[in-house]
């Protein structure tokens, strides 16, 4: 019995980092992931540097982005940080 009560308090710490820190980042990763992997071609993204595009062209690790002024540029996919929504209902 007192070796239980000795380790309750490291076992509740545990519980608590995975369900505060380890989960959460799991998460995340995963939805980074998914989104990753729905890139299409014509979706307008911005890289992990802060590069605005729309993808011209993707294969398996690369894709390809057209820029504002014409020039094409290769990024990993990894390094697609997110798709940007256009919404079109907005009014200026």
């Amino acid at each position: 019995m007192g070796t239980l009560t000795n380790l309750l308090p490291m076992i509740i710490i545990i519980a608590l980092m995975y369900l505060l820190l380890i989960r959460p980042s799991q998460k995340q990763r995963k939805k980074q992931q998914e989104m990753q992997n729905n890139i299409s071609r014509g979706n307008t993204v911005v890289t992990i540097g802060g590069l605005h595009g729309t993808v011209d062209a993707i294969d398996d690790q690369t894709v390809v982005l057209t820029v504002e002024d014409g020039a094409k540029v290769r990024f990993e996919r990894a390094a697609i940080q997110r798709v940007v929504e256009l919404d079109t209902t907005k009014k200026a």
